[in-house]
């Protein structure tokens, strides 16, 4: 097994070790590095990365990484892992999704060592941390005021990664084409597998997406044969593959009133929500186009006209059986958190 060299750092086979990637320095002279903490057992095996707060408001994903790492019970046994709970740490530091430069970093690959501020950390995270990885896990939230339902994003097109999305067993694995500039896009084209988790929202902890996010990522490692594959007497209920998806906009400016939530399964016409004016009258109401299952809303009760207001998951199985699995999985980690934490 070779010594795995990030930066000016050499990390040898079977140690455990943190490091800090120089990135650039703030107005007041203060370096800003990227943090890294990498874990190699003796026994070779895959290596994957962990990232998470590539939009620094998007918190969830720290604290999977953060608790990860803390268990008693994660003992890496081939491989290694690369962590990285702060990809962002200008935004985790100002509560906020972008670059100081303004730029969104995760539209900012495959970047460059002498371009924007966010061009340069995306290189220094695609060449120094990426290109060592058989695979990966991006770990994400809703923007602000905004909540996804737990969901794995991957390009099912190819067969590993779609075996992966099913192994991390989120309720739903949601079909996504590659985005221009983002992490997953460029680390596929350098042959990275990568899963994208999305969570919860920003600025917040969410601590069903939280389980969930780290049990996930242990289903993944034991898939891979790098952790041991801990027993449960549990069946596992297979997750829900969308193909596609879309926003439900606002066709009205008002106060909202919801009349369906995260992970409500819809049938076409259902009454979703109200948009009303400040004097009680009811301006619109907002309803669904075909069935599905919502993933995403909107959690603000004001909204413009044209305004996203809930992201709708189609499926070609049977809808009904849904949102009982979505029930069954929640059970499932509040059962299994009793001896995790």
């Amino acid at each position: 097994m070779a010594t795995l060299r990030i930066g000016e750092y050499e990390i040898l086979p079977g140690t455990d070790q943190k490091i800090d990637l120089p990135v650039a320095k703030l107005y007041t002279d203060t370096d800003v590095s990227l943090p890294v903490h990498i874990i190699r057992a003796k026994k070779p095996g895959p290596t994957i990365f962990l990232s998470a707060a590539v939009h620094g408001d998007e918190l969830n994903g720290i604290e999977i990484i953060r608790r990860l790492l803390k268990l008693k019970s994660f003992k890496l046994l081939a491989g290694t892992v690369i962590a990285v709970p702060m990809v962002n740490v200008y935004g985790v530091v100002n509560l906020s999704r972008y670059m100081p430069d303004r730029r969104d970093l995760n539209r900012s690959f495959p970047g460059s060592p002498k371009g924007s501020l966010a061009a340069r950390v995306a290189h220094i995270f695609l060449t120094q941390i990426a290109q060592h990885c058989d695979y990966g896990i991006d770990l994400h939230t809703g923007a602000i005021h905004r909540s996804n339902l737990p969901q794995i994003r991957a390009d099912l097109s190819d067969p590993e990664t779609k075996e992966l999305a099913k192994i991390f067993s989120a309720p739903v694995i949601l079909n996504s084409n590659l985005v221009d500039g983002s992490l997953r896009e460029a680390a596929v084209e350098n042959n990275t597998k990568v899963l994208l988790y999305e969570a919860g929202e920003a600025l917040r902890f969410d601590e069903f997406s939280i389980r969930l996010g780290i049990t996930g990522i242990l289903n993944v490692l034991a898939h891979l044969k790098m952790v041991k594959k801990k027993p449960s007497k549990r069946k596992k209920t297979a997750p829900f593959i969308a193909n596609s998806s879309s926003w439900l906009r606002a066709n009205a400016s008002g106060i909202v009133n919801h009349e369906r939530h995260l992970g409500d399964q819809v049938k076409k016409g259902d009454l979703l929500a109200e948009i009303g004016s400040p004097y009680g009258d009811i301006i619109n109401i907002v309803t669904a186009t075909r069935a599905g299952i919502i993933i995403g809303k909107q959690n603000i009760p004001l909204v413009q006209e044209g305004e996203a207001m809930f992201h709708i998951a189609y499926f070609t199985e049977d809808d009904g059986l849904i949102a009982g699995q979505i029930e069954n999985v929640q059970g499932q980690l509040i059962a299994d958190g009793q001896n995790m934490y």
